[in-house]
């Protein structure tokens, strides 16, 4: 037709085009300011979590990316559900077949032992037990030079408070704290847990 306007949107809706626009700026403003604010906090629980120190002197910084590391296996008792999961230079040791034929984890892997409380899911048609409250993470790291006298592993625990939402290092926990029952699986270079198939 002469003269229409060649945006049906405009025809139909004067300034349909603009309000709508104007709606979904508010809106993607508010959503990222609160993802933002999701962001910021979580940094700064980061933040707070990598400035500790176990009392044998290794860093919770040293882990720093854990969250998003490869599974090795899963362990469960009475107490506690647990996810053993291992750095990329130990999971590529791993799929090497290390452990085994006298071959030892390379320097600078790292494995942690993250414990949850279990509780049994409410949701599942069957009986489970599913993590609840998460309670602690186990850590080991392979340097020789520094932990010379407990096979090249130090070991430090740190545990987390739900109720702060903060993570402590444990003042009972010292470099060796883990040595004493890991020198038992000495000949699989101090490591419990094999790389479970999947």
């Amino acid at each position: 037709m002469p003269g229409a306007s060649s945006s049906p949107t405009r025809r139909n809706f004067p300034g349909a085009t603009v309000r709508h626009f104007g709606a979904f700026a508010i809106t993607a403003a508010t959503a990222l300011a609160i993802l933002g604010g999701a962001v910021l906090h979580a940094q700064g629980h980061d933040k707070d979590k990598y400035s500790l120190t176990s009392p044998g002197g290794i860093g919770f910084s040293d882990f720093r990316g854990y969250e998003d590391w490869s599974v090795v296996s899963s362990a469960r008792t009475k107490e506690v559900l647990k996810v053993i999961v291992a750095n990329p230079a130990m999971i590529t040791a791993y799929k090497a077949g290390v452990p085994g034929h006298d071959q030892t984890f390379p320097e600078g892997s790292m494995i942690v032992k993250l414990q949850w409380a279990p509780k049994k899911s409410t949701e599942a048609p069957y009986d489970v037990d599913v993590p609840d409250v998460f309670k602690q993470a186990f850590v080991m790291e392979k340097d020789s030079k520094r932990f010379p006298k407990t096979g090249g592993w130090g070991y430090a625990v740190f545990n987390y408070d739900a109720a702060s939402n903060k993570f402590t290092a444990d003042p009972k926990a010292l470099a060796d704290c883990g040595n004493s029952c890991h020198v038992a699986v000495k000949p699989k270079d101090y490591i419990f847990h094999p790389y479970q198939v999947r």
